[in-house]
C-alpha cells in the first residue's frame, strides 16, 4: 500500500512540475529532449555495479538538482530553472513508475522496492 501511495504522490508531483513547466513558457520540445538526459548516468555500470550505482545515484537523487534551484534563483537565471524543473520531472517520473535510487550490488534493486 506504502508503495502505491508514494508512486501516486511522485506521480502527481511530476503533474505539478509539467503545469509549473508552462507557466514559465518554455520550450516543449526541449523537455521532451532534455527529460531523459539523466538516464545517462547509467554509463557508469559500464565500469562496475558499485561505481554504476554512485554515478546514477548522483544523477538521480534531489541533491543536485535542488542546489542547482538555488543558483538558478539567486541569478535570476530562467535557463537553469528550466533544466532543474526538466531534472527533478525526470526524477519524479522515474519514482512514479517505481524506479528509485540503486543500491551497489545490483541494478535493479532500488531503495523503493524495499518499502
Amino acid at each position: 500500500m506504502i508503495k502505491l501511495f508514494l508512486r501516486i504522490e511522485y506521480g502527481i508531483a511530476f503533474a505539478m512540475l509539467l503545469f509549473i513547466y508552462n507557466q514559465f513558457d518554455f520550450s516543449w520540445w526541449l523537455f521532451f529532449i532534455l527529460l531523459f538526459v539523466p538516464d545517462l548516468t547509467m554509463i557508469g555500470y559500464a565500469i562496475n555495479t558499485r561505481i554504476g550505482a554512485i554515478i546514477y545515484n548522483f544523477g538521480h537523487s534531489f541533491n543536485l538538482p535542488l542546489l542547482l534551484l538555488g543558483v538558478s534563483l539567486f541569478f535570476s537565471n530562467e535557463f537553469l530553472l528550466m533544466l532543474t524543473i526538466i531534472w527533478v520531472a525526470h526524477i519524479l517520473m522515474d519514482r512514479c513508475f517505481g524506479f528509485g535510487l540503486k543500491y551497489e550490488h545490483s541494478f535493479n534493486e532500488t531503495h523503493l522496492q524495499r518499502l
